[in-house]
């Protein structure tokens, strides 16, 4: 086993470490604090347990856990009410407790989904993240964030839950689609641009290594995001206000994943979109120089994501979702933007002119 690094997310009674390696499950004290009889639930996608499952499994169970599983289906459609009534149905069936522990083995939306769960089962039980997607290692598993889906917006019911672990293994990212993994570059690449104006030059100079997959700058790159994402975490768990910085270019994305259908775009791609629209708002407000936004869309075209909105999704659109975004209030829209490459700012009271302008010019000509 390869330990590369261990971070403690440092939130008083709710502290708990990230550990990030490879070949991490041959050493059976990854899963501390659980022991031999403990009662776990392990929570997957049907893609990802025929993958991954086996391997997993065998490490809990030469724990001596009792253990069960919950498969669900995989993709951004199965983040919604009929997969968490499944995962708590098969709890109540197996006689689970406020003792038992969900492992969540999965992306994104596995852990997402386990999370919420883990939060109103019983009144709450506790939850291990394994995350299995650059998206998830570098964001989703970490600050205990969890949700699920309503037709009319992305994110719209969840809870603040934190895990009592994330064991990030870096192994999984070899069976990744690659699409999967360009998606998550988004994420990585938000980062960057919203709070580390040094990390975005070393995406510049390194991004084609880490997309190859190559151990030491990828290390490198999801160790650094866990690095900023705790950090923010503890200064701001609730998300009261700096935690809001997090979601650059989630306002326009969220409304595009909500316009076109839970799973048509990955989240990735149109959070990619929605850090170019983010942008170019900033430019047209006069915070963030010409220069700098191309930066950042030079930066997203060479990682091979998309730069441009829908075709079919006019401004109309956009602006609906716009109201249903968390970050409203009294009916305020408020945007993250860009001001330098590597600072961010929440800005509201931004004109419907200004926002139209942003959208209609990301889009193809």
């Amino acid at each position: 086993m390869t330990i590369l690094k261990k971070l403690e997310v440092i939130l008083g009674s709710r502290t708990y470490f990230i550990h990030i390696g490879s070949s991490i499950f041959i050493s059976d004290n990854i899963f501390s604090p659980l022991k031999s009889d403990d009662k776990v639930m392990l929570v997957s996608s049907n893609i990802i347990f025929k993958i991954w499952g086996n391997s997993v499994c065998s490490c809990l169970k030469n724990l001596g856990v009792k253990l069960d599983c919950c498969i669900l289906p995989d993709g951004e459609s199965s983040k919604n009410f009929s997969s968490v009534d499944r995962i708590i149905s098969k709890l109540l069936k197996n006689f689970h407790g406020r003792d038992t522990v969900l492992i969540a083995l999965g992306g994104g939306v596995i852990g997402d989904i386990t999370g919420f769960v883990a939060s109103i089962y019983q009144r709450g039980i506790k939850f291990i993240q394994i995350p299995t997607t650059l998206l998830s290692q570098v964001d989703a598993s970490i600050g205990g964030k969890t949700s699920v889906n309503h037709v009319l917006g992305k994110n719209m019911i969840g809870s603040f839950w934190q895990p009592t672990s994330v064991i990030v293994n870096l192994d999984f990212l070899s069976t990744l689609p690659k699409n999967q993994l360009i998606s998550g570059m988004a994420e990585v690449i938000k980062y960057a641009i919203a709070f580390d104006s040094d990390f975005f030059n070393w995406l510049e100079e390194n991004i084609d290594f880490v997309l190859k997959l190559d151990m030491k700058a990828l290390s490198y790159c999801i160790y650094k995001c866990c690095v900023i994402k705790k950090m923010i975490v503890e200064q701001d768990e609730r998300e009261h206000h700096f935690r809001a910085l997090l979601n650059f270019g989630h306002t326009y994305g969220h409304a595009i994943e909500t316009h076109l259908g839970y799973g048509k775009w990955l989240h990735g791609e149109a959070v990619s979109v929605g850090m170019v629209m983010a942008s170019e708002t900033s430019v047209l407000l006069g915070l963030l120089s010409i220069f700098e936004k191309n930066k950042i869309v030079n930066l997203l075209k060479k990682t091979g994501l998309p730069i441009y909105g829908p075709d079919n999704m006019n401004f109309d659109s956009y602006f609906k979702n716009f109201m249903r975004d968390k970050k409203v209030m009294s009916g305020i829209v408020r945007l993250i933007l860009p001001i330098s490459i590597g600072k961010s700012v929440i800005r509201s009271n931004i004109s419907k002119s200004i926002l139209t302008l942003a959208i209609n010019n990301c889009k193809k000509t």
